[in-house]
């Protein structure tokens, strides 16, 4: 036999305990996003940046079967690894999420309005059921007055 299939993979027991970890570590960061729980948006984003580095931990050690034991060297050299790609995933997305945030415009009541010159067919809109000024059309005529013909 090779040295693969002396090592074990874990019993049906330990994956469904890695799988109900994760799901309970999916669920929350969910819960808080979608509850109003009154918590400040900054404590919030660090629960949920803690509950995605322990769900990386639950999947090295339940999945990955990364263990202390195991091959001695190269399961510390793997967990630092892991340790630095996590840091350096956590960092960059809250970088990355923090210049989003910042360099976004805001949406205001001005920025949701449309621009009937930029609309294809807006300057058209109310000519078919009457003026709004009280003008001569009536319901399904167009006025022509008001339309312009490109002079």
């Amino acid at each position: 036999m090779s040295a693969h299939s002396d090592t074990s993979h874990g019993t049906m027991g330990q994956l469904m305990i890695g799988f109900a970890l994760a799901a309970i570590l999916s669920i929350i960061p969910f819960a808080l996003v979608m509850m109003d729980t009154g918590l400040a948006p900054a404590t919030i984003v660090v629960i949920i940046m803690g509950l995605g580095a322990v769900q990386i931990v639950v999947h090295l050690v339940y999945f990955l079967h990364l263990k202390s034991s195991t091959e001695e060297g190269w399961t510390l050299a793997a967990t630092i690894l892991a340790v630095v790609i996590v840091a350096i995933v956590l960092a960059g997305s809250l970088w990355v999420m923090y210049n989003m945030n910042t360099n976004m415009m805001p949406m205001s009541e001005g920025n949701m309005t449309m621009d009937s010159e930029a609309t294809p067919g807006a300057s058209m809109q109310g000519m078919t059921h009457g003026n709004a000024e009280g003008g001569h059309a009536g319901h399904g005529e167009v006025d022509h007055s008001q339309m312009d013909h490109g002079k």
